[in-house]
C-alpha cells in the first residue's frame, strides 16, 4: 500500500489481529468479525466497520491495518449471509438491528473504552446511517465516503432503471465476500454478456445468466420502481440525517454515482445543525478509494482523530471543501452549494448555445432515438472501469445526438452548483427519454462531460410537454478560450435500460418502437455562476 499511495501518513503502533470472532446478530445469527488493533499498552477508540463485501482486501488492509496503525481498534464485520455470517443477506432490511447488536457486543470487551465512530464507503456508509437512526450514546463520530442511503435512487431515476449500475451492484454483493478470484471472475462474466443481457427482451430475468444465476433480492428491487411501493418503506434512513447530533463527515466524487445522494446528506445535516463536512474530488465511486485514498484516507483520519481522541490538529479550516474541475484546484468553502447566479444559456439555430432567451416556442430541432440501436452512455457516474470524464467526439458524431455549443469564452467561467435543464419537446409516440449533458469543448475541439441527467416525457398531440432535469452538482471552470456545450439525446444505454417508445415498463417491455423528439426553442440550460 505504502508503494501504491505514497502520501499515507506513517504508521504510529504495530498492529496485531484476532480473526473469525462470532458475534451475534440481532436474532442471534453470528456475524463474522475481524478485529485489528494497535500493539500497544492504554485505551483507543474503537471503530466499527460492517460490510458486505467481505474482510479480505482490500478492506482488511484499508480499513482494518491502516486505522489500527494509526491508533484505533478497528471491528471488521461481514454482513449477515455475507463473508461467512449466518442468516440470509436481504438488502438493508437487517443492518439497524445487527448494527445495535454488535455495539451491544462491544460493551462487553474488556478493551472497549465507551469511544465508538464509524468509517466505511458505499453499502458501508449505508450502515451506518441505519446505525444513526437510533445513535447508540457511544457514538461520536461518523465518516461516510461515497455512501449510500436511498437504495431505490441507486436502482431508479424518473422511472428509468439504472441498468448497468443495477448489473455491476449485483455482481459487488453476491461475489466480492467470496474473495477476489470469484469476484474478478464474475466481473469479467458481466463484462462479456453485458451487450446480450441489457439489450433482451425482455429485460426481466435476463441478468441471471451474466450473474451466474437468479439473486431474488436483485429481481425484487428491480420489479418496484415506485419509490412510493409498499416495498421500499424503511428502505432509506435518510431521516437519520434530519436529527443527527453525531459529528459526521462526507466524502464523494463529482462522478460518483452516489453524489447526488451525499449531497442530500449534507443538507440534511446542515439543517439539522449537525457539526459536519464535505469532500468532494474529481472522482468516480471507484477511483476515490484507488487514486483518490490518500486524500479520502486523510480526510478520515483527521475527522475521526478530532472527534474521537481530542486532537483537532487534523482539520482543515473550512468545512467543505471541493475539486475545480477544469483548472485542477482544490476550493475551501464555508458551505455547499455556495452562492452563485442562477444563469440559462439558450439552444439556437444551427447548433448555437447563446445567452439571449427566444421570443415564444417554436420546434428547432428533431432527432429519431431507435432502440433496435440505442445511443451509448459514455463516461460519467458509472460503477463500471468506463466512469468519469471522457472525450465526447465519437458519441456526439451521431446521427441521435445533438449539440449546442457557445462561442468561445471571452474570459474563465466557473460554475459551482446544481445545474440542470428546463426541456420543451414534443414526440410522435407520446413517450420518451430524454438524456441532457453538460460539456467542455477546449481550444482542440475535445469535448469532454461535466455533468448529466436523463428524464422522462409523456406528450399529447403536438403540445409540448416541459420539464426539468436535474443533472447534479459540479464545481468546474471553463477557461478563456473554451466553449460550453449542451448536448442532448434520447437515452444513455446501458447506464439506463433502453426507452420503449410505448410506454411500457422497461422491465417488462415488449414492444419497442422508434420516437421522433422534438427539441423546442424554449428550452435551457440552467448553469450556477460563481463570481
Amino acid at each position: 500500500m505504502r508503494a501504491t499511495w505514497r502520501r499515507l501518513p506513517p504508521g504510529r503502533h504495530d498492529v496485531r489481529w484476532e480473526r473469525g470472532l462470532k458475534v451475534p446478530a440481532a436474532d442471534g445469527s453470528p456475524l463474522v468479525t475481524d478485529h485489528y488493533f494497535p500493539r500497544a499498552e492504554g485505551d483507543f477508540p474503537t471503530l466499527l466497520v460492517r460490510s458486505p463485501y467481505g474482510r479480505g482486501l482490500p478492506w482488511s488492509a484499508m480499513y482494518g491495518l491502516l486505522f489500527a496503525e494509526q491508533g484505533f481498534h478497528v471491528v471488521l464485520q461481514s454482513c449477515r449471509g455475507t463473508g461467512g455470517s449466518g442468516g440470509a443477506f436481504d438488502l438493508w432490511r437487517n443492518e439497524a438491528a445487527d448494527g445495535q447488536a454488535t455495539v451491544s457486543w462491544l460493551r462487553g470487551q474488556p478493551w472497549f473504552d465507551g469511544v465508538l465512530g464509524t468509517v466505511g464507503p458505499s453499502y458501508l456508509g449505508y450502515v451506518q446511517w441505519a446505525l444513526a437512526l437510533d445513535p447508540p450514546p457511544e457514538l461520536r463520530a461518523m465518516v461516510v465516503q461515497v455512501g449510500l442511503h436511498d437504495p431505490h435512487a441507486l436502482f431508479h431515476a424518473d422511472g428509468a432503471l439504472r441498468l448497468e449500475n443495477a448489473l455491476a451492484v449485483g455482481v459487488g454483493m453476491t461475489y466480492q465476500h467470496r474473495g477476489m478470484a470469484p469476484f474478478m471472475k464474475a466481473t469479467l462474466r458481466l463484462q462479456r454478456r453485458l451487450r446480450a443481457v441489457t439489450m433482451a427482451t425482455p429485460l426481466r430475468g435476463a441478468y441471471a445468466s451474466a450473474l451466474g444465476g437468479e439473486v431474488p433480492w436483485l429481481e425484487e428491487v428491480l420489479s418496484h420502481p415506485d419509490a412510493q411501493d409498499a416495498y421500499w418503506h424503511g428502505a432509506s434512513p435518510a431521516q437519520a440525517a434530519e436529527r443527527l447530533t453525531v459529528p459526521t463527515a462526507l466524502v464523494t466524487g463529482w462522478h460518483d454515482v452516489l453524489a447526488d445522494q451525499t449531497f442530500e446528506q449534507y443538507e440534511r445535516l446542515r439543517r439539522a445543525g449537525c457539526e459536519t463536512a464535505l469532500l468532494v474530488g474529481p472522482w468516480t465511486h471507484t477511483s476515490a478509494l484507488q487514486q483518490g485514498w490518500p486524500e479520502v484516507f486523510a480526510e478520515s483520519l483527521a475527522w475521526l482523530r478530532a472527534h474521537l481522541c481530542d486532537d483537532p490538529s487534523g482539520l482543515r479550516p473550512t468545512p467543505v471543501r471541493v475539486h475545480l474541475g477544469g483548472e485542477d484546484a482544490w476550493r475551501d468553502l464555508d458551505g455547499w452549494p455556495p452562492k452563485s447566479t442562477a444563469t440559462s444559456w439558450h439552444p439556437a439555430p444551427d447548433g448555437h448555445l447563446l445567452r439571449q432567451a427566444p421570443a415564444g416556442s417554436v420546434p428547432l430541432t428533431t432527432f429519431r432515438y431507435d432502440p433496435a440501436d440505442p445511443t451509448p452512455s459514455l463516461g460519467g457516474p458509472l460503477l463500471s472501469r468506463t466512469a468519469g470524464p471522457r472525450d465526447n467526439a465519437a458519441l456526439e458524431a451521431r446521427d441521435d445526438v445533438v449539440t449546442f455549443t457557445s462561442p468561445p469564452l471571452t474570459e474563465p467561467v466557473d460554475i459551482l452548483g446544481p445545474v440542470s435543464a428546463r426541456l420543451s419537446v414534443t414526440t410522435d409516440t407520446g413517450h420518451a427519454d430524454v438524456f441532457t449533458r453538460l460539456c467542455d469543448v477546449d481550444d482542440d475541439g475535445r469535448s469532454v462531460n461535466v455533468c448529466d441527467g436523463l428524464g422522462r416525457v409523456r406528450t399529447t398531440g403536438q403540445a409540448a410537454a416541459r420539464i426539468t432535469v436535474p443533472m447534479s452538482s459540479t464545481a468546474h471552470r471553463f477557461a478563456a478560450g473554451h466553449r460550453i456545450r449542451w448536448q442532448i439525446s434520447g437515452g444513455a444505454h446501458p447506464r439506463y435500460a433502453r426507452g420503449s417508445g410505448s410506454g411500457e415498463a422497461p422491465l417488462d417491455a415488449t414492444t419497442y418502437l422508434p420516437v421522433r423528439i422534438t427539441l423546442h426553442t424554449d428550452s435551457s440550460l440552467r448553469l450556477p455562476y460563481r463570481s
